[in-house]
């Protein structure tokens, strides 16, 4: 009855939403600036009591920051939201992100177009934080001095315009349209502290010039008083934005221009007024001169270039005006086409992995063969029950309500498409146990029923054993995870609950009534791997050089590699930078290298360094797809440098079969947060590990198995990168998580063999404990190959067939599967050996 309800729960809940790498779509990671935060806060303070000192008004701001931070975030949440919702995209989510230093908003677009993607991000970028400042009191002959002595910032020149009286007159220009981007510039001749040199447009006699002007860094006032923003043309048929201040901000605007106005407290008694500068997303619009004093709060933003500019901005600001500056940390856009390739080659590596798994075990375990494949079966058919109760327990973990309202419904990922192919090989892996001891019971002259009872008695301590550690560690890959990641652990931690009870429940019931209902004797079954004697632990010495040859060869060459160049080792969600990859339709007519960096090294992208590379599947060429990465630089840089790559390529090389893929690009400060939280999942899951083992067995065996997971992850990583030459990323750290989950799996088959074996006074009385342990890892021998084997027959299935973007954690999986069946052999169990010195373990410690 329970089954038949998974099976209408799964049926119902089918088909889960697809997630953005399926079906396209675009996701950003917003983050509010703190810094700018900070300044806001200042500047308020300082109005509300400017009697305090900069020390009091610092001690004021830490005081009070976390709870401003949250009320920042909420109200850009709410900013982003409105903003989103105007453009009329369908079902977009975003929620919040919150960290110990950060607070994040993430906007994820699912099954949109590539206009589309672009017009939210432009909007998202410019959402409105509107500052005032003041300019400095000798702005105009400042200005005057930077023009006369020639000085020209990087990416602009100076030519000469002749005004309305026929006098020549010096302005500057941007040379490109990336320049004219760049608005503020620091620490420039001549170097003002407190000040910085910006840029606003202008017509001159019909040609765009850029205006500088020394503007002070600190905000008189901010949006956050605004009430209400609108548009209009003057009577000379100038278009503006009027803006209206709330009370507060009346108040303060009245303030300020009292005090800097002609003959001013704060102005010196000067009789000309400060210029005041109005800046709107880091852009200076306008600098206009204090002449009155303004006591309605009403103020209006000259210097706009058309009436659709004016809109815009009115728009932008009526929607609500952000407390400080936001910023894209992290973005990343799947293509259609790619998402359907991703679907197409995904599905046709579950199938091709599910049959190849299907063959072997009917044909190697005959009747149960044909069991534990309708477990499988049904292990794929209430899958989304597993994870549908997967997703709502690890949603318990996300830090947020809005971020577990997003993740409580299962979203199908392409790493869940691998975890799906991983849970057909856990699934396998129990059942490989229970049959093993099935026969081990049948060849002591049991009866097929008192067999199949003793085979599932001993064998279920040990499968939950192994399943609770990599249980483990999906809720790590899923707390220090984000994205796709979280993706693949909710699919394998679902994996993990549905495989228990398909393997413990399901084909213990079809096992009684074969055993009841039937004439069948015994369940015969092929061994192609029979009773061994082979001494695998006299064999330590050399298995420990080759270990240890092959870590420091690698590991060498991986720090060498490092050190020329960190982005050949780590990807750009771990240093920062750009990917931007293209679907490769004709590989034997692709473009080459050298053509590709000549189109690229022109333009926005002139002396920009890239890496190109292309990569192809084994078994669809469709598959194929080229890579083209870029350094970190700033966001906004890795962000114009992944359109501009896009751009170039699309134009010169569409035409020879190459496709928009994906794109992201990765912040600086992301990258090495990022890092840091792989480091600290992968240390946490080692010290689960530990905890888990030395309370069901012993410290001893817990050393071992981390000595062994340590080995694992160095190979593995050090394989990977070297003879393979792939990059770390987020997807190869989830990997080696799961690496670490299956080779502890099977490690503790041995450990509780070893375990068993200790608690039978015969063999303690007549072998050593070396002995003991040499006999275990024979006995259990059969188990280890047949489940390594059924387990890359899966995963070589994902390799051969799966889409580009899936096959380098296919790769670290096949290279792990293979290390950690090494490892649990000829790694852990010495490593406990060499602990109890050879001596024999006691068995109430056990």
């Amino acid at each position: 009855m329970i089954l038949l309800g998974c099976v209408v729960l799964s049926l119902w809940l089918l088909p889960f939403p697809l997630g953005l790498d399926l079906q396209g779509g675009a996701s950003f990671v917003l983050e509010i600036e703190q810094d700018a935060l900070r300044e806001v806060l200042r500047t308020r303070k300082a109005a509300q009591d400017p009697s305090m000192s900069s020390n009091e008004l610092d001690e004021a701001i830490n005081a009070t920051f976390p709870q401003e931070l949250d009320l920042a975030r909420e109200r850009a949440l709410a900013v982003v939201r409105s903003r989103v919702d105007s453009l009329g995209i369908r079902e977009p989510i975003i929620f919040e992100q919150k960290g110990e230093t950060q607070s994040r908003i993430v906007v994820q677009l699912s099954g949109v177009d590539t206009n589309t993607i672009a017009k939210t991000e432009e909007t998202i970028r410019q959402v409105g934080f509107l500052t005032f400042h003041l300019t400095h009191k000798r702005n105009g002959e400042m200005v005057d001095a930077l023009l006369n002595k020639n000085w020209v910032p990087e990416g602009y020149k100076i030519i000469t315009l002749r005004d309305v009286s026929g006098r020549p007159q010096k302005h500057y220009v941007p040379e490109s349209s990336a320049t004219a981007k760049v608005t503020r510039i620091r620490g420039t001749y001549p170097a003002i502290p407190g000040y910085d040199v910006m840029f606003m447009a202008r017509m001159v006699r019909g040609t765009e010039v850029t205006v500088p002007a020394f503007v002070a860094r600190t905000r008189l006032l901010t949006g956050d008083y605004l009430d209400a923003a609108g548009f209009d043309r003057n009577e000379i048929g100038e278009v503006y934005v009027s803006l209206e201040f709330n009370n507060r901000g009346a108040l303060r605007f009245k303030k300020i221009t009292e005090d800097y106005g002609p003959r001013g407290q704060l102005n010196m008694g000067s009789d000309d007024g400060r210029g005041m500068a109005v800046v709107l997303d880091g852009v200076l619009y306008c600098a206009p001169v204090i002449t009155v004093v303004i006591r309605d709060g009403k103020a209006i933003i000259t210097g706009i270039q058309s009436a659709t500019d004016a809109k815009r901005i009115a728009n932008v600001l009526s929607a609500g005006a952000l407390p400080a500056p936001i910023e894209i940390v992290q973005k990343h856009t799947v293509g259609p086409s790619l998402g359907k390739d991703h679907i197409r080659s995904g599905t046709r590596a579950v199938i091709y992995g599910g049959i190849g798994v299907l063959a072997f075990m009917l044909i190697y375990y005959l009747l149960s063969g044909v069991v534990a494949n309708i477990a499988l079966l049904l292990d794929l058919l209430i899958l989304p029950v597993g994870m549908w109760a997967a997703a709502g327990f690890l949603g318990l973990f996300a830090g947020t309500a809005g971020a577990r309202s997003a993740l409580n419904l299962p979203v199908l990922t392409l790493p869940g498409i691998a975890g799906i192919l991983l849970t057909i090989g856990i699934a396998v892996d129990a059942n490989v146990l229970i049959f093993e001891r099935i026969r081990e019971e049948s060849r002591l002259g049991k009866t097929i029923k008192a067999a199949i009872a003793a085979g599932y008695d001993r064998a279920f301590v040990t499968i939950v054993d192994a399943n609770v550690t990599t249980l483990l560690t999906a809720v790590i890959l899923f707390v220090f995870g984000s994205g796709a990641v979280r993706g693949f652990a909710v699919t394998l931690a679902g994996g993990i609950v549905v495989s228990m009870f398909t393997a413990l429940v399901v084909t213990r019931l079809i096992f009684d009534i074969i055993a009841d209902k039937t004439r069948i004797t015994k369940l015969r079954m092929l061994a192609f791997i029979r009773d061994t004697n082979i001494n695998f632990v006299g064999k330590r010495l050399i298995a420990a050089v080759l270990s240890l040859a092959v870590i420091a060869g690698t590991w060498t060459m991986l720090v060498v590699k490092y050190g020329k160049d960190h982005g050949r080792v780590f990807g750009v969600d771990f240093t920062g930078g750009a990917v931007v990859a293209f679907l490769v339709n004709d590989f034997d007519n692709r473009p080459a290298e050298f053509d590709i960096r000549d189109a690229l090294d022109s333009g926005e992208m002139k002396n920009v360094k890239v890496r190109i590379q292309y990569r192809q599947s084994v078994g669809d060429v469709a598959s194929s797809d080229l890579l083209v990465r870029v350094g970190a630089g700033t966001d906004n840089e890795a962000s114009v440098r992944s359109v501009a790559i896009k751009k170039i390529i699309l134009s010169k090389f569409g035409a020879m079969g190459l496709e928009e893929g994906s794109a992201e690009h990765t912040g600086p400060q992301v990258g090495r947060e990022m890092r840091t939280k792989a480091v600290v999942a992968i240390i946490v899951a080692l010290v689960g590990i530990v905890i888990y083992i030395s309370f069901r067995f012993r410290f001893s065996f817990a050393l071992g198995a981390i000595v062994a997971l340590t080995h694992d992850v160095l190979i593995t990583a050090g394989v990977f990168c070297v003879f393979f030459d792939r990059q770390i990323t987020l997807p190869i750290i989830a990997a080696l998580l799961t690496i670490l989950g299956y080779s502890v799996n099977d490690t503790i088959v041995v450990f509780d063999r070893i375990r068993e074996d200790l608690k039978d006074s015969d063999l303690r009385r007549t072998k050593s404990f070396s002995d003991i342990c040499n006999l275990s890892i024979n006995q259990t021998l059969s188990r280890t190959i047949l489940t390594s084997l059924t387990t890359l027959i899966a995963v070589g299935a994902l390799l051969v067939f799966g889409g580009g973007a899936i096959r380098d954690l296919a790769l670290a999986l096949c290279i792990g599967v293979l290390v950690g069946t090494y490892s649990s052999i000829f790694v852990a169990t010495p490593m406990v050996l060499l602990c109890h010195r050879g001596k024999m373990p006691s068995i109430s410690s056990s």
